[in-house]
């Protein structure tokens, strides 16, 4: 690979993240923000919970026939359950890792 290329990748890679409109915040590396694990992963979470959200107020809004576009719906609820399932690995290595470290120790 050339050297050129890799440069492009890194550039969209710039690129993706700085994507507005999606509902995922950026978790901004430690040293940029001072911000420790925790917090990011509070952040996360907050993300998550404001996906879930938007994802019901729509599903209220299509069944009562006030939603314009169902195609709304359909990418929140898409969101909502592909942050969930992320959440959810992320949580089970967390435990996996947890649980090794435990048993080094023992």
């Amino acid at each position: 690979m050339s050297i050129a290329a890799i440069g492009a990748v890194s550039g969209l890679a710039t690129a993706v993240t700085g994507v507005q409109g999606t509902g995922y915040a950026t978790a901004a590396t430690p040293t940029e923000a001072g911000a420790g694990f925790g917090s990011v992963l509070t952040s996360s979470l907050e993300s998550l919970q404001g996906l879930q959200t938007t994802s019901s107020d729509l599903a209220v809004k299509a069944v009562t026939g006030d939603l314009d576009d169902v195609h709304d719906y359909t990418i929140a609820a898409s969101e909502a359950k592909t942050a969930l399932q992320l959440t959810a690995a992320v949580r089970n290595k967390a435990i996996e890792a947890f649980t090794e470290i435990m048993r080094m120790q023992a």
